[in-house]
């Protein structure tokens, strides 16, 4: 970052919890944090002592679901990147699947055929295949395994952090692997017999910061979208609308509040200030507003307020301001301006001038 922003205006701070902890008490125009809910609620109690907005991306788990009438293999091939990248360490990785009981199997078979596209038959030796990040999280992701069936991986090896690309079948949503962002290489099924209880079943959990669907009926897609809520959306692929920076990126409910990317990123972090600068010259055409009231007044109030106009009788009411000044400041050829007035104000009229003009 040093290399392209000025390090004395945009400085880099690298720490822990107490580094954190101190820099939350300072007082900042806006704050953007990317992590966890539990830390994102810390932080927007800290901003709140000083009234600061705050954008979080937070995460959630990103349910994907695959309707039987869709490519199979185009589908596990594109969930399996988004699902193993980084070793499934990403915020909008496709975190379980939806689909019919009647495709779980064919489902498994071709991630099985994917991952060893991929990675070769020797995952843990391609170099293509990462390591979670430290041992605490290995420990907590290994222990989402306990358990579950596992229908393909679940190799660990602690020393050197490697947890194989893992699926699991039959899994029950109420399973302690379906309680918590799984932020690693496991892959949980969970069969449903149809859209419907799809939908119903994202719609019990805490809204997630990405929502994936592939099928061949659009409509379905559509039905999905507007049935549910998430921070983002992909048909028939995954994480693909992070990399669009004309789309906002963020996250809704526990997955988060706010967004950015391209010019969200740029509307986010400006405030946008309302200002107006006013003559001091025309004063009467004020004293409409200025006690003490009257009828005309009102009159007047509820033109400009209650009643529909548009720009042809704004127009009008300019063009009538005009021959009104008109005709006080120039004294000669007061015949002509007096018709000319006269026509203003019968076309005024007859588009309902307010009484007592």
């Amino acid at each position: 970052l040093p290399q392209y922003l000025d390090k004395d205006l945009y400085p880099v701070v690298t720490g822990g919890v107490p580094e954190t902890t101190e820099l939350l008490t300072q007082r900042f125009d806006h704050i953007l944090y990317t992590g966890n809910t539990a830390v994102g609620k810390i932080v927007m109690a800290a901003a709140a002592k000083h009234l600061t907005p705050v954008t979080l991306e937070l995460g959630g788990k990103s349910p994907c679901y695959i309707d039987k009438d869709c490519d199979l293999a185009v589908a596990c091939r594109r969930i399996t990147w988004g699902k193993y990248m980084n070793c499934g360490q990403t915020c909008i990785a496709p975190d379980y699947i939806l689909c019919d009981p009647s495709i779980q199997s064919k489902v498994v078979e071709n991630i099985k055929t994917t991952l060893k596209e991929f990675y070769g038959e020797d995952v843990k030796s391609s170099p293509d295949y990462e390591r979670i990040i430290n041992k605490r999280h290995f420990k907590r992701v290994k222990s989402l395994l306990e358990g579950q069936k596992i229908a393909h991986g679940g190799e660990t090896d602690e020393a050197s952090l490697f947890i194989a690309p893992t699926i699991l079948t039959d899994v029950s949503p109420e399973s302690k692997v379906m309680e918590e962002e799984i932020f690693g290489p496991v892959l949980p099924i969970v069969t449903v017999k149809s859209v419907e209880e799809a939908i119903e079943f994202i719609n019990r959990r805490e809204k997630p910061l990405a929502l994936y669907v592939f099928s061949n009926n659009k409509q379905l897609i559509k039905r999905v979208i507007s049935e549910t809520s998430s921070g983002g959306v992909t048909g028939n692929d995954v994480i693909m609308h992070f990399f669009l920076s004309t789309l906002p990126f963020g996250g809704v409910g526990h997955s988060g509040m706010g967004a950015y990317h391209g010019k969200h990123s740029f509307e986010t972090f400006s405030h946008r200030r309302a200002c107006l600068i006013k003559d001091l010259k025309m004063e009467s055409t004020n004293k409409m507003r200025y006690p003490p009231g009257s009828q005309k007044k009102v009159d007047w109030a509820k033109f400009f307020l209650l009643k529909r106009f548009n720009k042809a009788r704004i127009g009008l009411f300019v063009l009538a301001l005009l021959a009104v000044v008109a005709a006080v400041m120039i004294k000669s050829h007061q015949s002509v301006l007096k018709r000319k007035a006269l026509l203003v104000v019968l076309a005024v009229q007859r588009l309902g001038w307010p009484s007592g003009w």
